[in-house]
């Protein structure tokens, strides 16, 4: 689907599987009902999640063809993939598991070499696709030794990625992901290391960005109109911006109580706190920062890393970042893909479930279009 001339797709992380049997049952199921409620008979874009056992499955070029074929039967289109998570995603304990491999090893190099292969055999004759990565690592990881380490990985990443162009005429440009807590944060701490860390050569600047997730910048309490202007000016390309939104909460009883049911033990619920002097407060989980916050008097906002659907307005003491979505986000995008990334649907509480997850979803659809031409309908482009 087309929005301003950008791709937005959803990410199929949000349903559950780790082979590509399973992962192709959800786009059978799943995605071909979110297309009937937001484009019925029309193209749509596919937003994949290969983890390590799907990816190992699509290995074969049969295995590709045969998926190829579907999504040309079906009038679907891959447009980008999501090589983040490469182990488990669902139903267990992921917490800071979902940054291994990370990018000290040769595992998560080739994995991702395969992730793009495979999204080279199934993207059309001269098309662009995108993969979002792992930040690096996790920060509590990382020695000094190893930040070359990740660096030389990536390029050599970028170098396969490269091939892949002169090979095929397919071009195809990976994004590491900043998030709270790992060793990419902030947009300040991804420019240093695309400067230091990494070789300046063609094809990493050529293959190699970040893509911005928009819950992770309100997290870090960043202006997403100023991190894109600051990658364009850097030279830093955007793979793809994954909108999605934060729950945010003015720290109080009341409000600390109502975040009690979001402490699930599944994923990473990473909080940053906002105090009156402007310093900011981290903890590593949500059930932490429960017990710590009330510390602390001068708490003005907390942003709590749980992806809540974007068109969720609030709901008593509970907020959300959508808000910072704002016409100037797509003014200012200059890139092709976006994708809406609200994994947690399984995950959260039930009214925020209600009417089931490809409803949900086509909500979320609504809430871009609608935002989106709200942004057409002003003159004039982003400037930086």
């Amino acid at each position: 689907m087309l929005v301003q001339g950008k791709q937005l797709v959803y990410c199929l992380n949000v349903h559950r599987g780790e082979t590509w049997a399973e992962n192709f049952a959800a786009i059978r199921e799943k995605a071909l009902a979110v297309r009937r409620l937001v484009a019925p008979g029309e193209p749509f874009g596919l937003g994949l999640r290969l983890g390590g056992r799907a990816a190992r499955d699509l290995a074969s070029p049969e295995a590709r063809r045969e998926a190829a074929d579907y999504f040309a039967a079906e009038n679907l289109h891959a447009v980008t993939v999501n090589a983040f998570p490469h182990g488990q995603f669902h139903g267990a304990r992921v917490k800071e598991n979902v940054y291994r491999p990370d990018w000290r090893t040769t595992e998560r190099r080739d994995y991702t070499n395969l992730v793009a292969d495979i999204l080279a055999d199934l993207l059309p004759e001269g098309g662009r696709g995108s993969i979002s990565t792992a930040p690096c690592s996790f920060k509590g990881w990382v020695g000094k030794e190893d930040v070359s380490l990740m660096g030389s990985r990536l390029a050599e990443c970028a170098a396969h990625l490269a091939a892949i162009r002169e090979r095929t005429g397919r071009e195809i440009f990976l994004g590491l992901e900043p998030e709270p807590g790992c060793y990419l944060e902030t947009t300040e701490e991804a420019v240093a290391f695309f400067n230091e860390a990494l070789p300046q050569e063609e094809a990493v600047r050529r293959h190699l960005g970040v893509c911005v997730d928009t819950c992770h910048t309100a997290i870090q309490f960043e202006e997403i109109a100023e991190t894109l202007c600051r990658y364009e000016r850097e030279g830093i390309g955007v793979s793809k911006i994954q909108l999605s939104a934060a729950l945010r909460v003015t720290p109080d009883e009341e409000s600390l109580r109502a975040l009690l049911p979001f402490c699930e033990p599944v994923y990473l619920h990473q909080v940053k706190a906002r105090r009156r002097s402007g310093e900011l407060l981290s903890w590593l989980d949500l059930p932490e920062a429960l017990r710590e916050a009330p510390r602390h008097r001068d708490i003005e906002e907390m942003r709590i890393h749980f992806h809540v659907p974007l068109f969720f307005e609030g709901k008593g003491a509970l907020g959300s970042t959508a808000h910072l979505l704002d016409e100037a986000l797509f003014r200012q995008t200059r890139t092709e893909h976006l994708e809406i990334e609200t994994y947690t649907f399984d995950v959260l509480p039930p009214e925020l479930r209600e009417g089931g997850i490809a409803h949900s979803i086509a909500r979320e659809y609504e809430w871009v279009i609608g935002r989106a031409a709200a942004s057409a309908r002003r003159s004039g482009a982003g400037r930086c």
